[in-house]
């Protein structure tokens, strides 16, 4: 496997430097509260071409100007460098884009 899943220890680790985010099952969450739809929608757009270039995709939705994003890759069954690196860029295009949480 090319991906491997990360342990809980290195995931924590990981963590730290990711505030909002946490580990829930053997996935990671986040929840971004953005001022209202459109922002929120600008946020996924710019999201979804990280994620195109990744060949990486969440599961998430939206609600108004809060996304919900659950990460993890399915063939490892758990957390991934990649869904860190994921996490990485999304937080720093919400912080970008306005996120107020």
């Amino acid at each position: 496997m090319s991906n491997p899943r990360l342990s809980d220890e290195t995931i924590a680790e990981f963590l730290s430097d990711l505030p909002g985010w946490a580990l829930s099952g053997n996935q990671l969450s986040r929840s971004f509260q953005f001022p209202d739809f459109s922002t929120a929608m600008g946020f996924m757009v710019r999201v979804g071409m990280v994620c195109e270039s990744l060949d990486h995709h969440p599961n998430w939705y939206n609600v108004y100007g809060k996304v919900e994003v659950q990460l993890w890759t399915h063939d490892a069954a758990g957390v991934t460098a990649l869904d860190v690196r994921l996490a990485t860029q999304m937080s720093k295009i919400a912080a970008q884009a306005g996120c107020k949480s």
